[in-house]
């Protein structure tokens, strides 16, 4: 464990930061691949806009309810073994993403991937908060957050071409490929996480679950956390079919897009880690959600745009997304106490899964898609999406006033917050 935010990590823990942040790429990629092929599956399975804002909620209400029947267990177990049982469970379901043939089983599908990739953010998580001290984990979390830039690098490039070459179902499998590799370096090299064990407990599983979500100063994260998915799930569902449909570029050119982006948000990841640890976490939170304020006012209101133009825009975007990410994910892990972290990682995994679940679906029955393929009321989505942040703002706001206080009252306690 490093005590000094400027000293290099050891070999192991370069290691698990890699497995975790190759771990969660998978996970992203999973969700994010289905922006880039909504506007082959609406076509293909000749679905409505409605019906695919469900297939994204199904991942995410199966995803959140999951979560939270897991969350009074996520204490009671070596974290290593968890993090194994569901990342298999998430390579079985999207083994059958990959050979679903029609819309219903394909439904089916993203519900029984959710139900385990749902849960691997929030272990991530805590075995983050159990091997590294608060005052790096925006370090860490900078690194491990690049999965979302470099699933645009190199996995939605990749799932496009592939897709192109054999069909939809392609990316699936290339996600199972890459991800029973990275199952068999966790059971080979990862070591048991399992101090929080000796942390014992007289509470049941359900009665851990409660007592955590009853607590006032997690229900405070719970209630900020349920405004911060919105804008992910109503907008990035469908992308793509914006891009085609209203700003008049081509599914061909949609993969440099996401290359150019994706390269943008590796590059600012490490950075917005550090700065993160530097001048405090709230604070870059709350930059970050104003220039994605910004960037989401303008965006959603283009007409028929170059292609240049929608590359920059779609960059300082990104930008602001992983800067919002990054900062909270490090924010959050100092809120709960070592023997709830499980569980609390968990519930708030759980409500943004579900809170983005139902962002999804209403999005899909704000949006129409005209016959020439042109999206309708993308624009009231980009006022619902800015709303949501300038709440989420003030909640964050209140969470990281609270931490502040905590750490006045506590003698000797090690500054957890800036």
């Amino acid at each position: 464990m490093t005590n000094d935010t400027k000293k290099a990590f050891t070999g192991y823990e370069v290691f698990i930061i890699f497995i975790l942040a190759i771990t969660q790429f998978t996970i992203v990629l999973d969700f994010m691949v289905l922006s880039p092929l909504g506007a082959i599956l609406l076509k293909e399975l000749d679905i409505t806009t409605q019906q695919f804002g469900w297939v994204v909620s199904a991942y995410a209400f199966s995803a959140g309810s999951s979560g939270l029947l897991a969350a009074g267990f996520a204490d009671r177990f070596d974290r290593k073994k968890l993090l194994m049982f569901f990342y298999t469970g998430f390579i079985i379901g999207t083994f059958l993403c990959g050979i679903a043939p029609s819309y219903h089983l394909l439904l089916a599908a993203r519900i029984v991937t959710g139900i385990f990739g749902g849960v691997i953010g929030s272990v991530s998580f805590a075995i983050i908060t159990d091997l590294f001290e608060f005052k790096v984990r925006g370090r860490v979390m900078g690194f491990v957050q690049m999965a979302f830039a470099s699933s645009q690098v190199l996995g939605l490039p990749i799932g496009l071409y592939l897709a192109s070459l054999w069909g939809w179902h392609a990316p699936f499998l290339m996600i199972v490929g890459l991800a029973v590799l990275i199952l068999l370096a966790i059971m080979v090299k990862m070591r048991p996480v399992d101090g929080h064990l000796a942390l014992k407990s007289e509470r049941s599983a359900f009665g851990h679950l409660f007592k955590t979500v009853a607590d006032s100063r997690y229900l405070q994260v719970f209630i900020a956390t349920t405004l911060l998915s919105t804008g992910g799930y109503m907008l990035m569902p469908f992308g793509t079919a914006y891009a085609v449909g209203n700003l008049g570029l081509t599914i061909g050119q949609l993969p440099l897009i996401y290359l150019v982006t994706g390269i943008c948000s590796m590059a600012a990841g490490p950075l917005i880690g550090k700065l993160a640890d530097r001048v405090g976490a709230f604070k870059v939170f709350a930059a970050g959600s104003l220039l994605t304020i910004v960037m989401v006012l303008v965006y959603t209101n283009l007409g028929i745009t170059p292609l240049w133009w929608v590359i920059v825009l779609n960059a300082v975007l990104f930008i602001g997304v992983t800067s919002r990410i990054i900062s909270i994910s490090a924010l959050t892990t100092a809120v709960p106490d070592p023997a709830d972290r499980g569980a609390f990682m968990g519930i708030n995994s759980s409500v943004a899964q579900m809170s983005g679940g139902i962002a999804a679906a209403v999005a899909g029955m704000i949006v129409v898609k005209e016959d020439n393929g042109y999206l309708e009321h993308y624009p009231l989505l980009g006022m619902v999406v800015t709303a949501a942040m300038m709440v989420t703002i003030w909640q964050f706001y209140r969470v990281n006033r609270s931490l502040r206080e905590r750490r006045r009252i506590s003698e000797g306690e090690v500054e957890i917050t800036k």
